[in-house]
């Protein structure tokens, strides 16, 4: 299993909900289940509620958190520079990098979570932490921020999300580090 995987997966649950997102949870449960602790816990809680809604009912809960909420939007670069001069200039570099690692770009701003996730999957580890740390993880930190105290049917998603790249961070700062001694 190659990494862009995890990253994928986790991607298509911050898409909006369609026939497969059932089976797309489901499937990201199972996914990261070897990988032990509190992602799991968080990904498998999150496929439990997720199971017992209809996906009418996904949809409308997915739509007013992400899409009629702006704070808890899923574009990073709108967390990190608002509207001004600097997130236009930091989608030209999501661009960029998009076409660089070979990362398909659909309907979402090129700053979206379902692109900024299969992008950093793709990345060689020497690039990975300082993107996670400078920008993926502080955006991801605002959306959780604003979706604190609401019992959130996408917290544990986030929160598992969150999780792993931390973890992902840490482990490619590791194997740069080892690679750059050998």
């Amino acid at each position: 299993m190659n990494n862009a995987a995890y990253f994928d997966q986790l991607a298509a649950l911050f898409s909006y909900p369609t026939a497969t997102y059932l089976q797309h949870a489901e499937q990201t449960a199972r996914l990261f289940s070897p990988l032990k602790g509190e992602i799991v816990t968080l990904l498998e809680e999150f496929n439990r509620q997720v199971q017992s809604l209809s996906l009418e009912k996904i949809q409308e809960l997915f739509t007013a958190t992400f899409d009629l909420n702006p704070v808890a939007s899923l574009e990073i670069g709108w967390h990190l520079h608002g509207e001004n001069y600097e997130r236009g200039r930091f989608m030209v570099e999501m661009r960029e990098q998009l076409r660089r690692l070979g990362v398909e770009e659909k309907t979402e701003l090129p700053d979206h979570l379902t692109h900024v996730l299969p992008m950093a999957g793709r990345m060689p580890y020497r690039e990975v932490p300082l993107f996670l740390d400078s920008s993926v993880l502080p955006g991801l930190a605002k959306i959780q921020a604003a979706l604190k105290e609401k019992d959130n049917l996408f917290e544990p998603l986030l929160r598992a999300t969150e999780v792993f790249l931390n973890h992902y961070s840490k482990t490619s700062k590791e194997l740069h580090n080892i690679t750059e001694c050998v």
